[in-house]
């Protein structure tokens, strides 16, 4: 166990030191001027516009709302994702009937349903949740399918001795067996949830880090437009960390 902590730690601090590395390359192409300071900033001109829209309260109003925005879409594909993917495995009918038009629909980009959700929700929160919805169910329905397709048949054995109700082995039995995969398939739906979340602010003028980044793209504050990036990437960063978290508790107490 030591020995993994020290490999860890270890490749901690060389990521630390590589980013340190790429941001004093930044920051001395960008003093020299051998970049354009106009759209490529020092980082410590980000950081210092970063550290001011924090200390005025600038910068949460729009990161809460992508955050939000965000978590509804994954919420809601999560779900349906493992409810889909256990009735696919689980039912033949349902396998048959569904399997022909998901496999039609999975290779289509979320992006491109923005126009036709827009049509039918209008420029609201419900356009953008079910485009991140749409986009996020794929990886969880996937990894559902899998994780439900490897239980271990004599479980169900086990389940019908005992007199379980259908309900009961769901919960208790095909859901434990299964969540490993899940957790892993819902890290990469919350990674496309967060591009979603992004892009449909962008396209719908919706309140937002999305939002705020364009408004600072078309007025040129490039320090305002990069603190916003590096927002979304703490945003990515902690929700994946959290998720890969809950994965190693799963596994642990299997």
């Amino acid at each position: 166990m030591s020995a993994i902590l020290s490999n860890r730690w270890a490749a901690y601090a060389a990521s630390a030191v590589f980013v340190l590395l790429l941001l004093g390359i930044w920051q001395t192409l960008a003093a020299y001027e051998f970049i354009s300071p106009l759209f490529f900033p020092a980082p410590t001109r980000t950081l210092s516009t970063l550290w001011e829209l924090i200390v005025q309260g600038q910068i949460w109003p729009p990161t809460w709302a992508t955050i939000v925005r965000m978590l509804y879409g994954w919420a809601a594909a999560s779900i349906a994702g493992v409810v889909l993917g256990a009735l696919i495995t689980r039912s033949r009918i349902v396998h048959e009937l569904l399997s022909p038009t998901l496999e039609f629909m999975r290779p289509m980009p979320a992006s491109a349903f923005i126009p036709v959700a827009i049509l039918v929700f209008g420029l609201s929160n419900q356009m953008s949740t079910a485009i991140i919805a749409f986009g996020s169910l794929w990886p969880v329905l996937l990894a559902a399918v899998q994780g439900f397709s490897t239980v271990e048949p004599r479980l169900y054995e086990v389940a019908d001795a005992l007199g379980m109700s259908q309900r009961e082995r769901f919960v208790k039995v095909s859901l434990p067996s299964a969540l490993t995969d899940i957790v892993a398939g819902a890290r990469v739906g919350l990674a496309i949830a967060l591009i979603l979340a992004v892009v449909t602010e962008m396209q719908a003028s919706l309140p937002g880090l999305g939002q705020s980044i364009l408004n600072a793209q078309r007025s040129f504050q490039t320090p305002e437009l990069y603190a916003c990036v590096i927002m979304l990437g703490c945003i990515g960063f902690l929700a994946s960390t959290l998720l890969q978290w809950c994965e190693r508790r799963i596994i642990l107490h299997k």
